[in-house]
């Protein structure tokens, strides 16, 4: 069986080296186009592009796949591309581009999509970091034939694992990645052998994980303790969440919810004996753990208290 691949991050890369060590013939690996990064801005290949020049894969980079749009010549080339590679099946995992019905159409057993959720709980694009932020105690992975719609096809295979409190999206994402790579060679083999049993998600129960923006980085003080402390883990590493801390701009990264009344408006400090940094919420209180200050590293808030003990926060 023929297995072409989509994917970009880092969360495909792990389920495309899997399904190379298993043996799976590779036609053909999408992923999206080099984009700027780093303090130097300079083009960056994605973590499934680097994997498929190491592994000697054939390689198409895109800017779209819509044979009538912007992108219309970029398109016919990877429709040759693929019509070329003859796939049996189109493994997709982050791709980051919409497949239009010709690309859904063409691999005889269709798309198959690793996803970063217990479907139909968090459709789209930020599943891993709007289950942190919500206050999930279980997510996984679901492995779903692809329709036209926004993750809305029938799910093939499924394997949860729990949110634990201190999980960030770092930690969960490599965790789910594991999972997905796992679930996939399962749904191949079963798709070789005819076994998938597609089963229609059910219509309750659904949300929508919308892509984050750096906009929601700012801490909003008025939010209870609990919900801030979430936001910190669901978005780290990215975006971070910024905060005023003695007059500039920082990203708070860890903090600890303190239960109780403070009779202070939200965003105030609170006195604390030991000289920790405690901030109140609309609320309880969020104590700052782990901050970073512009073009520094992350640093424990003890430790910018002890290099700053006579600065107010």
């Amino acid at each position: 069986m023929r297995v072409a691949y989509a994917g970009t991050p880092e969360f495909a890369r792990l389920a495309l080296a899997a399904i190379v060590d298993a043996g799976w013939a590779v036609p053909l690996v999408l992923t999206q186009p080099d984009r700027p990064a780093g303090r130097g801005m300079k083009l960056q290949a994605s973590a499934v592009k680097q994997l498929a020049l190491e592994r000697g894969l054939p390689l198409a980079q895109p800017q779209g796949l819509k044979l009538d749009g912007r992108y219309a010549a970029d398109a016919q080339a990877a429709c040759a591309a693929l019509q070329a590679a003859a796939p049996d099946v189109l493994v997709v995992a982050a791709y980051g581009l919409i497949l239009p019905p010709w690309v859904l159409a063409l691999p005889r057993l269709g798309c198959l999509n690793i996803h970063g959720s217990l479907l139909p709980r968090w459709r789209g694009a930020a599943p891993i970091q709007r289950a942190i932020e919500a206050g999930d105690t279980q997510t996984g992975i679901t492995l779903m034939q692809m329709d036209a719609g926004l993750d809305t096809g029938p799910m093939l295979l499924t394997e949860s694992t729990p949110v634990h409190s201190d999980d960030t999206a770092a930690s969960l994402h490599d965790r789910l990645a594991a999972i997905g790579a796992r679930l996939v060679l399962q749904g191949l083999q079963a798709a070789q052998a005819g076994r998938l049993a597609p089963q229609p998600q059910p219509s309750a129960g659904v949300s929508y994980a919308q892509k984050i923006d750096k906009i929601e980085a700012a801490i909003a003080w008025q939010a209870p303790a609990e919900q801030i402390e979430r936001r910190l883990r669901a978005f780290d590493p990215f975006p971070g969440c910024t905060a005023l801390l003695a007059g500039q701009t920082v990203k708070l990264w860890r903090g600890r919810v303190l239960r109780g009344a403070h009779g202070l408006a939200p965003g105030q400090w609170l006195p604390s004996a030991d000289g920790s940094l405690v901030t109140a919420c609309g609320e309880d209180a969020l104590q700052w753990l782990e901050l970073q200050v512009p073009g520094g590293r992350r640093m424990l808030a003890q430790e910018w208290r002890q290099r700053f003990p006579a600065v107010a926060p």
